[in-house]
């Protein structure tokens, strides 16, 4: 069955949404705001329907008409740029919307290059019809797309890529079978690029004693090849930039700093001037970022006490002055259930919050907004062409007549 939908918005995540004549949602992949479109049902549920594109009857202003080459995950690539980042504004103001309904200060930093801005890739294998394939794999069938040149990848990856391609089927396909086997089970392919180190790759699990040179803000981070590294390098300078600019801003009312989920360090330590009596903690549940982490702090000439502990389960040890700013930067999922809570009960005059997920960053900024509030956002579009981006939020504490 197919219908006529007039498509209202883009949701988290790129689809289309429109509405049935029973008032019924219907989402729509590929379908873009102000757009009217056919959709065949794919799936009905009580609240809403699942859809396939069938026809653009009346396209919207932004679609191009020229795409050039797509992967899996390139959502936008329909789109003008330019369409693409107020699709993605509209959705981070319709997630804040939720727990402070009033405008907002919401700057958009897009990305200087909406195309080969990846540093970093990670590929699967898969044998089909007798060949092998390399490559990202398309949702929802879980198959392999392959891969021959990478619009999303940096041009140092794409020109080293038919030589790792050639070595890694060598390896699937060639020499003794306890290596092919292990080649197999392996699975996925990473390639790293950085300005210091070139291409690096690697099959399965990363080599224990790789580590990479980067660069943020002017200084020089050691990083392990397994560790947390912004895929955009351009984007990510802009938002360590952003969140020592909003350090600046408060340091004479807060000038030590509590960096949560720290990595290697990267936004304390671009916060924190070098051979001050500031405090910079850093806590992090990974022993090899916080080796790093310290190598760093030691590198730089910042004194810096970098642990290694899972932030919400060392709180009764993790100590919040009236003189600390926070720095919180948690993996997709956001912040562990007890953290956002015990936030909101410390002295910090200022938090920034860095988030890849708006949906966990909401829940956690209603928990944090009963002794907060936000003074300002900006979206960074870390991930051109792709669902996803990068939010930083500062909140500042509320007085006592706000709380």
């Amino acid at each position: 069955m197919t219908v006529t939908l007039k498509i209202e918005k883009n949701v988290y995540g790129g689809d289309g949404l429109g509405r049935m004549g029973s008032g019924r949602v219907a989402f729509v992949p590929g379908a873009f705001a102000g757009e009217t479109v056919r959709a065949e049902i794919l799936a009905e549920k009580k609240r809403y329907v699942t859809t396939r594109l069938v026809e653009v009857e009346e396209p919207s202003p932004d679609r191009v008409k020229e795409i050039g080459p797509t992967v899996p995950g390139m959502v936008y690539a329909p789109i003008s740029y330019a369409g693409e980042m107020r699709l993605k504004q509209d959705q981070l103001e319709n997630f804040l919307w939720k727990v402070a309904p009033t405008v907002l200060p919401l700057e958009v930093v897009p990305s200087p290059q909406p195309l080969n801005y990846r540093n970093k890739v990670v590929y699967h294998t898969e044998k089909r019809q007798g060949k092998w394939l390399l490559g990202y794999r398309s949702e929802p069938e879980h198959r392999v797309t392959d891969i021959t040149e990478d619009p999303l990848a940096c041009p140092a990856i794409n020109a080293a890529l038919p030589g790792i391609r050639s070595s890694v089927f060598a390896l699937l396909t060639q020499g003794a079978r306890a290596v092919r086997e292990s080649a197999k089970a392996a699975d996925n392919v990473t390639i790293r690029w950085t300005p210091l180190d070139g291409v690096k790759w690697w099959l399965g699990d990363p080599p224990r004693d790789l580590e990479l040179r980067e660069q943020a803000d002017g200084r020089r981070f050691r990083v392990s090849a397994d560790g947390f590294w912004q895929v955009n390098p351009a984007v990510g300078d802009m938002l360590v930039k952003a969140v020592r600019a909003a350090y600046e801003e408060a340091a004479d009312r807060a000038p030590h700093i509590l960096d949560l989920y720290c990595g290697v360090g990267v936004f304390g330590l671009c916060c924190a001037a070098p051979h001050t009596a500031h405090r910079l903690v850093g806590i992090e549940s990974g022993n090899s970022a916080v080796a790093a982490a310290k190598r760093n702090a030691e590198a730089m000439g910042v004194k810096a006490s970098f642990f290694c502990e899972r932030v919400g389960g060392s709180l009764n040890r993790i100590k919040v002055g009236p003189q600390q700013m926070v720095i919180v930067d948690p993996p997709r999922g956001g912040l562990e259930p007890n953290v956002a809570p015990w936030l909101a009960n410390r002295p910090a005059p200022r938090i920034v919050y860095v988030s890849c997920d708006p949906a966990t960053l909401t829940r956690d900024l209603d928990a944090l907004m009963k002794s907060y509030r936000i003074s300002y956002v900006k979206l960074f579009d870390m991930f051109p062409r792709t669902a996803r981006f990068e939010t930083m939020v500062v909140l500042d504490r509320k007085s006592s007549r706000q709380v």
